[in-house]
Protein backbone atom coordinates (compact mmCIF):
# COMPACT_ATOMS: atom_id res chain seq x y z
CA UNK A 1 0.00 0.00 0.00
CA UNK A 2 1.13 3.55 -0.44
CA UNK A 3 0.87 6.38 1.67
CA UNK A 4 -2.01 8.65 0.48
CA UNK A 5 -2.23 12.31 2.29
CA UNK A 6 -0.80 13.36 5.21
CA UNK A 7 -3.25 15.21 7.62
CA UNK A 8 -0.38 17.25 9.72
CA UNK A 9 0.30 18.85 6.43
CA UNK A 10 -2.72 19.26 4.41
CA UNK A 11 -4.50 20.17 7.86
CA UNK A 12 -2.21 21.32 10.15
CA UNK A 13 -5.32 22.61 11.98
CA UNK A 14 -7.08 19.58 12.76
CA UNK A 15 -3.83 17.80 13.25
CA UNK A 16 -2.83 20.35 16.16
CA UNK A 17 -6.58 19.85 17.74
CA UNK A 18 -5.05 15.70 17.63
CA UNK A 19 -2.03 16.25 19.19
CA UNK A 20 -3.84 18.72 21.87
CA UNK A 21 -5.80 15.63 23.02
CA UNK A 22 -2.90 14.01 23.31
CA UNK A 23 -1.26 16.93 24.76
CA UNK A 24 -4.55 16.41 27.56
CA UNK A 25 -3.63 12.52 27.85
CA UNK A 26 0.18 13.16 29.10
CA UNK A 27 -1.57 14.75 32.36
CA UNK A 28 -4.47 12.00 33.30
CA UNK A 29 -3.81 10.10 36.06
CA UNK A 30 -3.46 6.36 34.41
CA UNK A 31 0.17 5.26 33.86
CA UNK A 32 2.08 4.68 30.41
CA UNK A 33 1.36 1.17 30.64
CA UNK A 34 -2.55 1.55 31.22
CA UNK A 35 -2.41 4.34 28.67
CA UNK A 36 -0.42 1.61 26.11
CA UNK A 37 -2.61 -0.65 26.54
CA UNK A 38 -5.49 1.08 25.82
CA UNK A 39 -3.51 1.97 22.46
CA UNK A 40 -2.62 -0.81 21.54
CA UNK A 41 -5.70 -3.07 22.48
CA UNK A 42 -7.65 -0.70 20.19
CA UNK A 43 -5.19 -0.65 17.60
CA UNK A 44 -5.31 -4.63 17.32
CA UNK A 45 -8.87 -4.48 16.76
CA UNK A 46 -8.81 -1.30 14.25
CA UNK A 47 -6.01 -3.48 12.51
CA UNK A 48 -3.87 -0.71 12.78
CA UNK A 49 -0.43 -1.41 11.60
CA UNK A 50 1.17 2.02 12.42
CA UNK A 51 -0.28 2.26 15.69
CA UNK A 52 0.29 -1.15 16.81
CA UNK A 53 3.93 -1.02 16.15
CA UNK A 54 4.56 2.73 17.80
CA UNK A 55 2.85 2.02 20.91
CA UNK A 56 4.20 -1.74 21.26
CA UNK A 57 7.18 -0.14 21.47
CA UNK A 58 6.49 2.49 23.63
CA UNK A 59 4.74 -0.31 26.17
CA UNK A 60 8.17 -1.95 26.35
CA UNK A 61 9.75 1.44 26.71
CA UNK A 62 7.45 1.69 29.67
CA UNK A 63 8.43 -1.64 30.99
CA UNK A 64 5.86 -3.46 29.51
CA UNK A 65 6.77 -7.03 29.28
CA UNK A 66 6.71 -8.84 25.55
CA UNK A 67 4.70 -11.88 26.94
CA UNK A 68 1.93 -9.34 27.99
CA UNK A 69 2.04 -8.03 24.62
CA UNK A 70 1.52 -10.80 23.07
CA UNK A 71 -1.54 -12.39 25.01
CA UNK A 72 -3.08 -9.19 24.86
CA UNK A 73 -5.63 -9.73 22.30
CA UNK A 74 -6.75 -12.90 24.50
CA UNK A 75 -6.43 -11.45 27.67
CA UNK A 76 -10.04 -12.78 28.65
CA UNK A 77 -8.63 -16.19 28.76
CA UNK A 78 -5.12 -15.06 30.13
CA UNK A 79 -7.06 -12.68 33.25
CA UNK A 80 -4.19 -13.91 35.54
CA UNK A 81 -1.62 -11.69 33.73
CA UNK A 82 -3.59 -8.45 34.10
CA UNK A 83 -4.97 -6.92 37.11
CA UNK A 84 -8.31 -5.74 38.11
CA UNK A 85 -8.46 -2.23 36.48
CA UNK A 86 -6.31 -3.28 33.52
CA UNK A 87 -9.12 -5.80 32.85
CA UNK A 88 -11.93 -3.52 32.94
CA UNK A 89 -10.10 -1.23 31.22
CA UNK A 90 -9.57 -3.51 28.43
CA UNK A 91 -13.15 -4.54 28.50
CA UNK A 92 -14.05 -0.58 28.00
CA UNK A 93 -11.70 -0.44 25.29
CA UNK A 94 -13.27 -3.26 23.27
CA UNK A 95 -16.71 -2.06 24.04
CA UNK A 96 -16.23 1.47 23.12
CA UNK A 97 -13.88 0.57 19.96
CA UNK A 98 -16.91 -1.89 18.81
CA UNK A 99 -19.42 0.71 20.47
CA UNK A 100 -22.06 -0.31 17.42
CA UNK A 101 -21.85 -3.36 18.75
CA UNK A 102 -23.64 -3.10 22.59
CA UNK A 103 -21.90 0.40 23.33
CA UNK A 104 -20.32 0.42 26.78
CA UNK A 105 -22.23 -1.93 28.84
CA UNK A 106 -23.59 -1.52 32.22
CA UNK A 107 -21.77 -4.05 33.41
CA UNK A 108 -18.95 -2.97 32.02
CA UNK A 109 -19.42 0.78 33.46
CA UNK A 110 -20.10 -0.56 37.36
CA UNK A 111 -16.87 -2.58 37.29
CA UNK A 112 -15.47 0.69 36.69
CA UNK A 113 -17.05 3.14 38.89
CA UNK A 114 -15.91 0.09 42.05
CA UNK A 115 -12.18 0.76 40.58
CA UNK A 116 -12.27 4.45 39.58
CA UNK A 117 -13.82 7.87 40.16
CA UNK A 118 -15.86 9.95 37.62
CA UNK A 119 -12.58 11.81 36.41
CA UNK A 120 -10.88 8.97 35.90
CA UNK A 121 -13.74 6.75 34.07
CA UNK A 122 -14.04 10.33 31.91
CA UNK A 123 -10.33 10.18 31.41
CA UNK A 124 -10.30 6.55 30.53
CA UNK A 125 -13.19 7.45 27.97
CA UNK A 126 -10.92 9.64 26.05
CA UNK A 127 -8.13 7.75 25.89
CA UNK A 128 -9.86 5.22 24.01
CA UNK A 129 -11.84 7.65 21.64
CA UNK A 130 -8.29 9.44 21.00
CA UNK A 131 -6.53 6.52 20.25
CA UNK A 132 -9.54 5.49 18.07
CA UNK A 133 -9.31 8.32 15.85
CA UNK A 134 -5.67 8.13 15.49
CA UNK A 135 -6.16 4.52 14.40
CA UNK A 136 -8.71 5.62 11.55
CA UNK A 137 -6.36 8.28 10.43
CA UNK A 138 -3.03 6.18 10.16
CA UNK A 139 -5.35 3.12 8.09
CA UNK A 140 -7.77 5.68 6.08
CA UNK A 141 -4.33 7.71 4.97
CA UNK A 142 -2.01 4.26 4.81
CA UNK A 143 0.40 5.86 7.16
CA UNK A 144 3.83 3.75 6.61
CA UNK A 145 5.48 2.01 9.15
CA UNK A 146 9.24 2.97 9.96
CA UNK A 147 11.37 0.20 9.15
Amino acid sequence: MSARLNIATVDSAAYKAMMGLEGYLQTISLSHIQKELIKIRASQINKCAFCLDMHTKDALKYGETPQRIFILEGWREAKDFFTEDEQVLLAMTEEITLISHDGLTEETYQKAKQIFDEAQIAQIIIAIVTINAWNRIAVSTHLPIAK
